[in-house]
C-alpha cells in the first residue's frame, strides 16, 4: 500500500471517533475485534450479544466483559432489542449476529434459521422503524455453489446445500425485498449486506472451524483431525472484512452512493491466490511454528463443498478497499495470537499490537 492509500485510510477510521455505533453479535468472534477496534478508534460503542460460549476466550482476553457496553440480549426479540437500540440512538449499525457454524445448522436447522432470518429481519426493521445506515453482514455461503473455478460476484445466484447456507441466502432475500419495497424513496442507499470469506485470527474458540480445532489441538499435544483436506477456501484475517465493513459504513453515512446507482451488496474476501486448501493451512502453521502434531482424517459428516472463492472487484473500485495481507501473513497474524494467549502472554496489548500492525502495513 502506498503512502497516500495509508493516510486515506487512517483518516478514514478516525472518522469514527466520538460516532455512536451500535453491533449485534458482540460476544461472538468477530464483533469482540469489532467492538475492540473501534473502542481504540475511541467511538461510543455498544454491543449485544447472546451469553458468551463455555470456551470463548476473546471476551476476556479482550477485556471486553470489563467495559460495562455489552448487552445481553438476542435478537429474535425484537422489542427488547428496538428498545435497547432506541435508547442508545446510534449513528450506525452493524448486524454481526448469527448461528455461523455449519455442522451446528445441520443438528439444529430451526435455531439457524430464526437467528440467520428472522434476526436479521428484525435488524433491517429496526434500521427502517428509527431511520438509521445498517451495515448487515452475511456469508460468501449466500451464493449457490457450483464449484467453479472463477470467484462469485455480487449478481451471482442466491442458493444453498445446507441449513447455514440456506439461512444466508434467505437473510439476503429478506434484505433485498425490504430494500424494493421500503427504500424506494431513498435518495442515498443506507443499507447494505457485505459478504465475507473464511474468516480466521485470534481468539476464535468455535467448534468444527479448522483454525481452532488445530490450535486446542497443539495445546492438548493430540492429533489434528480434518473432515476435507481439499476443501479450497477464500480465508482472510478478521481485520480484512472488518476494514471493509466500517469503509463501507461510512459511505453509507455520509451519502456516498446513490441508491439507483449501485446494488446494495458488497464481498471482501481475499485475492485468489490466498485461496488455498486445508492441507495447505495446517501444513503452514505446523512448519511456521516449529512443531510435530500428526494429522488424522476424518470421515465427512455430511457433505462439505470443496470450492469457492470471492470476486471484491466491486469494493476495491468503489470503496477503495483492498486486502492487506495474503494467506501466509493472515495465518502468522493467528498463530502469533493463539501463541501468545497459550504462553499466557499480556494478549489486550499484543491484540492492540496487531491493529496497529495491520493499519501500517
Amino acid at each position: 500500500m502506498n503512502m497516500r492509500n495509508f493516510i486515506v485510510q487512517k483518516n478514514k477510521l478516525n472518522k469514527y471517533r466520538k460516532l455512536r455505533v451500535f453491533i449485534t453479535g458482540a460476544t461472538g468472534f468477530k464483533g469482540s475485534w469489532l467492538l475492540f477496534w473501534l473502542k481504540k478508534i475511541n467511538a461510543q460503542v455498544m454491543g449485544i450479544g447472546l451469553p458468551p460460549e463455555k470456551n470463548n476466550i476473546i471476551i476476556n482476553s479482550l477485556k471486553l466483559d470489563k467495559s460495562n457496553i455489552i448487552h445481553i440480549q438476542n435478537i429474535n426479540n425484537f422489542d427488547e432489542t428496538l428498545s435497547l437500540i432506541k435508547s442508545f440512538k446510534p449513528d450506525i449499525i452493524f448486524h454481526l449476529a448469527a448461528q455461523s457454524i455449519v455442522s451446528k445448522s445441520i443438528t439444529d436447522p430451526l435455531d439457524t434459521f430464526r437467528t440467520n432470518i428472522i434476526g436479521s429481519a428484525n435488524l433491517i426493521e429496526i434500521s427502517k422503524k428509527i431511520d438509521v445506515p445498517l451495515v448487515m453482514i452475511t456469508s460468501d455461503k449466500c451464493y449457490k455453489n457450483n464449484e467453479w473455478i472463477w470467484a462469485y460476484r455480487e449478481n451471482d445466484e442466491l442458493g444453498s446445500s445446507d441449513p447455514y447456507s440456506a439461512s444466508k441466502a434467505c437473510a439476503e432475500l429478506v434484505f433485498a425485498s425490504f430494500f424494493k419495497t421500503y427504500y424506494q424513496n431513498n435518495k442515498y442507499l443506507k443499507i447494505g449486506t457485505t459478504r465475507a470469506g473464511n474468516v480466521i485470527g485470534g481468539g476464535d474458540m468455535k467448534s468444527d472451524r479448522i483454525i481452532p480445532d488445530l490450535f486446542r489441538a497443539i495445546s492438548a499435544r493430540k492429533p489434528i483431525k480434518i473432515r476435507n483436506p481439499l476443501s479450497t477456501r477464500p480465508w482472510q484475517h478478521v481485520l480484512e472484512p472488518l476494514m471493509g465493513y466500517l469503509t463501507l459504513g461510512l459511505a453509507l453515512l455520509e451519502d456516498k452512493f446513490k441508491k439507483d446507482e449501485i446494488i446494495p451488496n458488497w464481498n471482501f474476501g481475499p485475492d485468489v491466490v490466498s485461496c488455498k486448501n486445508v492441507e495447505y493451512i495446517i501444513k503452514y502453521i505446523i512448519n511456521y511454528l516449529n512443531i510435530d502434531i500428526s494429522i488424522i482424517k476424518q470421515s465427512k459428516k455430511f457433505k462439505e463443498q470443496n470450492l469457492l472463492m470471492l470476486d471484491s472487484t466491486k469494493a476495491k473500485k468503489e470503496l477503495g478497499w483492498q486486502t492487506k495481507m495474503d494467506i501466509n501473513q493472515s495465518l502468522e497474524f493467528t498463530s502469533d495470537w493463539y501463541m501468545n494467549f497459550y504462553n499466557e502472554k499480556n494478549i489486550y496489548n499484543f491484540s492492540n499490537l496487531q491493529i496497529e500492525k495491520y493499519e501500517n502495513l
